[in-house]
């Protein structure tokens, strides 16, 4: 997952390929609290593993469930089976609402004293109408905060209160359903426990969820249409004793506009784990993605996606059905053949944050026209020239991030800027990630930041630094040079002339792989090995024969993926890297470098003296500068950096400051 504070995506043009999906959150966070209220153990396997579900993990286990986790996507709940859960308690549940409203419902029908609290916008997302519906059943349910929104203090209920329907409006969300449903088969009364639903109810697919589950775990809700829910006397939660979560299909909402933008039939995005099957109502957005164009095979698990209609059809749609995967739809809408509309989408209004203004306000920044209603959004689409690079605040919503990631494929190759990328935490983790796997750049898109400089000027130490604050691969091209001179020991050749082809052709076959900090050769961590002054001589050696350099040019030039690339060495701007977006030439005194080097090479128990060390680091300096293939020398449009007086932190600033100024998004951090 990307921790940075920004993610720039350059310019994308094609896309193919396989997509494994997280779990559904919906399923997971319902499934784990059956089990929790059920007797037994049930084992869930493919488990979303995510922000959400894991304060619903905390909470439980804080309540008093067993939660034993065999792998990162399948653990085993002991539930309650009718205990009390543990009390008092304090949970915090972050900004999940299938935390949240859920549990809320469950623990004031159980009674207890506990306290439920989450993020600041969990705080402004109102919960009055499911505090209302529980009152009416007895529970005892008081604000610590602002009238109508959580925080909540839950007590022990008074008299239970079931024999005439429990009213709940359904026009906010269709959470306080779910959450009401869900508490239903605690109340353990001898009479049915109905539910009377007011106004429309929203995202009734999300409904249907919740009864599929309620069967799995062994309570059959009868219902009128969508208005009156009725939940069987005496119901009681059996465990299934093992139950699988399906792919998340609002997830797959993403990679299924991804293969209609940028997919082709012989090369189509493939997604598994979700499809004609799914008890998720977010799978209809395969029926939205038709209606605009796209080319979908559907099969019972599985999806395969392509450019059909190009540009794509605008549409005039109700999206009561598909809430949260419609917000793909509105970045859809800007390659379409005219203006998109999506009705019926009020329930945006109160979800991690107001999506219909957030939505319309970074369509905006791309140069989009928007109009916003109440419960409506017009997109029109943008001609090529119309496009512009923007800055996407994300809002804490992890959609909001995913959307505006197709983007990127925008006509006119503009970047993109994705700012707080780790909110796609909440559902899926690996977004980003998996994007990259299955999309292709522009040719030349790929932005590379390189720092060339002599022997310990610092440049890797600095490059690292950068490749972490920008999300970026980093290149260590000197450790290239060193895995070449330690193949060449293991080979048992000499680090002589006489050997060039001998080593050039080892340097063609390195199997090599960056960890971090960790070099892998062949798969075996040999960091430690390439770290000696030894192999760091022969490095100096081997780097100054042409033959080598050439062998390693295209296996430092593959080191170019997306998202970017900050690559250190000798010559990345001068030979390998000459259209990199920003070259830095960074030096210091051939006295303080060997002032730095003295000083690594003590603290490593390595017995030297300060005059050995700069004799030898001006020995190499001259055969770096000498040397006929490659010198070093900066590039004609390189950046110097003097760092003798500078600290790394400095240093890092000041590079990412001219960073800055070479990308077209601005000031747009500060603006944040």
């Amino acid at each position: 997952m990307y921790t940075t504070e920004f993610l720039d995506l350059p310019p994308l043009r094609s896309a193919g390929g396989t997509v494994q999906l997280p779990g559904s959150k919906s399923i997971s966070n319902r499934v784990l609290l059956l089990a929790a209220l059920s007797a037994g153990t049930t084992r869930i396997r493919d488990l979303l593993d995510s922000d959400d579900t894991r304060v619903m993990l905390d909470a439980l286990r804080t309540l008093g469930c067993g939660v034993e986790a065999e792998d990162a996507h399948t653990v085993r709940v002991t539930g309650l089976g009718g205990q009390a859960p543990r009390s008092p308690a304090k949970l915090f549940l972050g900004n999940a609402g299938t935390a949240m409203r859920p549990l809320t419902a469950a623990l004031a029908v159980l009674g207890g004293d506990f306290e439920l609290s989450g993020v600041p916008r969990m705080h402004e997302r109102p919960i009055a109408d499911l505090v209302d519906a529980l009152r009416q059943i007895g529970c005892s349910v008081e604000y610590l905060g602002q009238e109508g929104y959580p925080p909540l203090r839950i007590g022990r209920p008074r008299a239970r209160q079931v024999q005439q329907p429990i009213r709940v409006r359904g026009d906010v969300s269709s959470q306080f359903l779910t959450a009401l449903l869900l508490a239903a088969p605690l109340l353990s009364t001898e009479s049915d426990v109905v539910f009377e639903v007011t106004g429309t109810l929203i995202s009734r697919p999300y409904i249907e969820i919740t009864l599929n589950l309620l069967e799995r775990f062994g309570v059959q809700v009868r219902r009128e249409g969508w208005s009156r829910f009725t939940v069987p006397a005496a119901s009681a939660y059996r465990t299934p004793g093992e139950i699988h979560v399906e792919a998340d299909a609002s997830s797959a909402s993403y990679f299924i506009a991804l293969g209609a933008i940028a997919a082709t039939a012989e090369r189509p995005v493939h997604i598994q784990g979700v499809g004609a099957a799914s008890i998720q109502g977010d799978i209809r957005f395969v029926d939205a993605a038709r209606l605009m164009g796209a080319q979908v095979e559907s099969g019972p698990n599985d999806l395969r996606v392509s450019r059909g209609a190009w540009p794509l059809r605008s549409i005039d749609l109700d999206c009561i059905a598909i809430p949260d995967a419609a917000m793909t739809l509105a970045v859809l809408a800007l390659f379409a053949d005219g203006p998109s509309t999506l009705r019926n989408i009020g329930s945006w209004r109160v979800k991690e944050t107001d999506r219909i203004a957030a939505m319309a306000q970074e369509l905006r920044r791309l140069g989009a026209r928007v109009e916003e209603g109440a419960d409506l959004l017009r997109v029109h689409p943008l001609a090529e020239e119309a496009w512009r690079a923007a800055c996407i605040r994300t809002y804490d919503d992890h959609r909001m991030a995913m959307c505006f990631s197709l983007a990127a494929f925008n006509p006119a190759a503009q970047p993109v800027r994705i700012l707080d990328p780790k909110c796609v935490a909440k559902t899926f983790p690996d977004y980003f990630e998996t994007l990259f796997q299955v999309v292709e750049a522009q040719p030349g898109a790929i932005p590379v930041l390189c720092i060339d400089g002599p022997t310990a000027s610092g440049k890797g130490t600095l490059a690292a630094a950068l490749a972490e604050r920008l999300g970026y691969h980093w290149l260590d091209s000197g450790a290239l040079y060193r895995l070449t001179a330690l193949a060449a020991q293991r080979a048992g050749l000499a680090v002589e002339e006489a050997q060039t082809e001998a080593i050039a052709a080892l340097a063609r076959a390195l199997d090599v792989e960056f960890q971090g900090e960790r070099v892998l050769l062949r798969g075996e961590d040999v960091s430690a090995d390439l770290r000696t002054e030894a192999i760091g001589r022969d490095a100096s050696k081997v780097a100054a024969w042409p033959a080598v350099r050439a062998a390693l040019l295209q296996l430092q030039r593959d080191f170019r993926r997306l998202p970017g690339l900050v690559a250190d060495g000798r010559d990345m701007g001068t030979v390998v890297f000459p259209d990199a977006t920003l070259k830095v030439f960074l030096t210091a005194s051939a006295e303080q470098r060997a002032e730095r080097r003295y000083k690594q090479l003590i603290s490593k128990g390595v017995s030297t003296t300060l005059d050995a060390v700069l004799a030898d680091l001006q020995a190499r300096d001259a055969r770096d500068m000498s040397r006929s293939a490659a010198p070093l020398k900066p590039a004609d449009d390189a950046l110097l950096l003097d760092n003798s007086t500078l600290t790394v932190e400095a240093s890092v600033e000041r590079v990412l400051a001219w960073w800055q100024e070479r990308l077209p998004f601005g000031d747009c951090l500060a603006a944040s």
